[in-house]
């Protein structure tokens, strides 16, 4: 699987054509980032089901500022649009792995459950 460039023209689409979609948050000049990326990689060639795409700080500051990132790398994973995991720090390949497995594992079905409660209590009802 290709890991994407993702900007603000394409970032919609990808949230929107990908069932999973990985985004690694990073910056040239940042030794954790550039340790990552390899792995970042290697989970995208070992999992072409999902999608994955790596959003340069530097260049994209306004996704950056819509996501509130603060440092980096920075990894979020989004299902069916709705954002399941937000860390920062470089994982471990193994880590990365394990995360993508309860990913697709997860019953979307409960998630949307969830949220919609958690939406509602914040409302106050």
């Amino acid at each position: 699987m290709t890991v994407h460039t993702a900007t603000a023209d394409n970032l919609e689409g990808l949230l929107k054509d990908n069932d999973i979609l990985l985004l690694d948050f990073w910056a040239p000049w940042c030794g954790p980032c550039q340790s990552f990326g390899p792995i970042f990689e290697q989970a995208a060639e070992a999992n072409p089901e999902v999608g994955f795409a790596k959003v340069n700080t530097e260049e994209e500051q306004a996704i950056a500022g819509h996501f509130q990132i603060r440092s980096i790398p920075t990894l979020m994973v989004f299902r069916e649009q709705i954002l399941l995991f937000n860390q920062a720090g470089a994982l471990p390949r193994n880590a990365l792995d394990e995360l993508i497995t309860k990913v697709k594992d997860l019953d979307m079905n409960e998630v949307r459950a969830e949220v919609e409660k958690a939406e509602a209590e914040a409302k106050g009802e």
